[in-house]
């Protein structure tokens, strides 16, 4: 997007204003493959109908179904992989883009780009690519080996947001915690966050980073998080199971009264740490009791948010070659018995929130009622956590991006209700 508007183009959401169509892709599991496919077909149609004169779909379906889009898709263009984005502008405007095959796509600070996201808020990616195995798992390859940023462009680009006026950066990438290994910097995640705290700012900010590995989290990088104020004290960190069993089959490794050690250390560490999760249900092998299991493990561990994935079988991945599948309806049914699981969980956290005053960053108004605003405490994510409820502005209107207290008044499973606290303006002496 940002290469296009540099070039002079505009964006428009609207494909029926499109002269070019660009569907982004997504293909690690069945649901997004699907949902890809549906929307490629639905921009062909428009394709037919408006006065759209190209199509071009990008993204990691193409790494895995190039030649199958070109030859079932005749209304497709042009095809664009994960390491070929610098190819859209020619693309677009009909040229021939000119290939290089040396060097692995990495973005930096200088390559434009736009803000997809509200403006109060961001993504910085710090790495691509995963040297992992883990055996359910094809984004190595499509994202190829491991790669971080250089440290003093992942710097530059976000002083440039703050000053922007973006208050929260979210640092991703496949394997967040390895950042710095390949450029030959010791604790590289610790030394970045550190360094990332320290931009000065006219207001205050919050940084997180995603996707951590657990054999990764050092006790560096938790003493890190819980020096520097603008370091949110949240850890997102993808289990995917508990049973020793069904981690070896995953190439992951470790086990349950592991992890539960390290979340101990985490939570001493850094007090009030709201911690994150994923587990995958329905991997091959896995047995009624490696699912008990799990299930006993989420209540012991008592994680304030959980996502859980029904496992995909991909036909490119090792685990795809695995026998003892298990089941379509077995899968659904352990999905949502451990989310249920983890829903009293959660609501019992929140419950105990209620009364408390914190800080959050408000969004703007509802997408549920416009009676509401949303906001989201410095322990939600965005897009995949739950959110804070307004009904009580308090003495000052709310405004989208700033940073208020607030009185939590209400809980529910995943989302909290409360009031704006009232703002203290200063008070002057009247002149005798």
């Amino acid at each position: 997007m940002g290469q296009l508007v540099e070039r002079g183009h505009q964006l428009t959401h609207d494909p029926q204003d499109a002269d070019v169509l660009v569907v982004n892709t997504c293909s690690f599991i069945d649901p997004a493959k699907q949902e890809s496919v549906d929307t490629i077909l639905e921009m062909a149609e428009f394709k037919k109908s408006g006065q759209a004169r190209k199509l071009i779909v990008a993204g990691c379906l193409v790494e895995r179904y190039r030649s199958e889009i070109q030859k079932n898709i005749p209304e497709v263009d042009a095809v664009i992989g994960t390491n070929e984005l610098q190819n859209i502008v020619a693309l677009c405007e009909g040229e021939q883009p000119a290939s290089n095959p040396f060097e692995p796509y990495l973005y930096h600070d200088l390559t434009p780009r736009v803000l997809s996201t509200a403006r109060h808020y961001a993504y910085i990616k710090i790495a691509e690519g995963c040297d992992h195995p883990c055996s359910f798992c094809v984004i190595p390859q499509f994202r190829g080996q491991f790669r971080s940023r250089r440290f003093e462009s992942v710097v530059t680009e976000a002083t440039r947001m703050f000053a922007q006026g973006v208050r929260e950066i979210n640092l991703i990438g496949q394997d967040t915690t390895s950042y710095g290994e390949d450029l030959g910097i010791k604790d590289g995640l610790s030394q970045l966050m550190a360094r990332l705290a320290q931009i000065p700012t006219p207001h205050e900010k919050w940084i997180r980073f995603l996707y951590c590995y657990p054999n990764r989290i050092t006790q560096k990088l938790l003493d890190t998080i819980a020096e520097h104020d603008a370091l949110v004290k949240y850890i997102d960190m993808p289990l995917q199971h508990a049973s020793a069993a069904v981690l070896k089959r995953m190439k992951r490794g470790s086990h349950g009264d592991f992890f539960l050690k390290l979340l101990d250390r985490i939570r001493a560490t850094i007090p009030g740490v709201a911690i994150r999760t994923s587990m995958i249900v329905g991997f091959p092998g896995e047995t009624e009791s490696d699912f008990e299991t799990l299930c006993g493990f989420v209540k012991a561990a008592q994680f304030d948010r959980l996502g859980v994935f029904a496992y995909s079988d991909e036909e490119t991945s090792a685990s795809f070659q695995l026998d003892a599948k298990v089941d379509a309806r077995t899968i659904n049914n352990r999905k949502r018995k451990l989310m249920a699981l983890q829903r009293r969980v959660s609501l019992a956290r929140n419950r105990k929130m209620i009364g408390q005053d914190v800080d959050v960053l408000v969004e703007g108004p509802s997408e549920e009622t416009d009676l509401l605003w949303q906001a989201r405490m410095s322990t939600q994510a965005p897009e995949i956590d739950g959110v804070c409820y307004i009904n009580d502005f308090g003495n000052a209107p709310p405004r989208p991006g700033e940073i208020r207290r607030m009185r939590i008044t209400e809980a529910h499973d995943y989302d909290l209700v409360g009031a704006l606290e009232p703002e203290m303006f200063p008070i002057l002496a009247a002149a005798q």
